[in-house]
């Protein structure tokens, strides 16, 4: 597993995660180096990845976000990149505040996908501020090979 965090002493700087990173049987070779060298500075933007047998589903928590404001997108083939601005709230010159904790601004996320990604077939829904991001997978059989050696005397 390999994180890669565009300033080291940024913990919310998340740009990609890669699982496959290091997978013995992975012979590509992948460069890092092409993404941008942008960061999350909307930190709230946590974002869950699961595997099942037919499909890999990203659940983001954007509150308060509508589906307007957020993008889903497919980069370099297999990159998943969720993207999103959330606004400032308009000051009145007549207010007075006295606590602000509620993020806002731009977050980017950036997932590799694995190679049996079917990234032409991705869904995306938005409900109750939770974005759920489906990329279905293609079954991949792993027959494993057998070799029969002949024996000499």
């Amino acid at each position: 597993m390999s994180i890669i965090r565009s300033n080291i002493f940024d913990p919310f700087s998340l740009d990609l995660w890669d699982p496959f990173v290091g997978f013995p049987f992975n012979n590509t070779n992948r460069s890092l180096a092409t993404f941008d060298n942008e960061t999350s500075s909307f930190v709230n933007a946590r974002i869950d990845w699961k595997e099942t047998p037919e499909a890999h589903i990203f659940k983001a928590d954007l509150p308060g976000m509508r589906k307007e404001e957020v993008n889903v997108e497919v980069e370099e083939g297999n990159v998943l990149k969720i993207s999103g601005e959330r606004s400032r709230e308009k000051e009145e010159k007549n207010d007075k505040w006295h606590c602000v904790e509620r993020s806002s601004g731009q977050f980017l996320r950036r997932f590799r996908l694995p190679e049996n990604a079917m990234v032409d077939q991705v869904k995306a829904a938005m409900e109750n501020g939770v974005l759920t991001v489906t990329v279905p997978m293609e079954e991949v059989i792993n027959k494993p090979q057998v070799k029969t050696i002949e024996i000499s005397s």
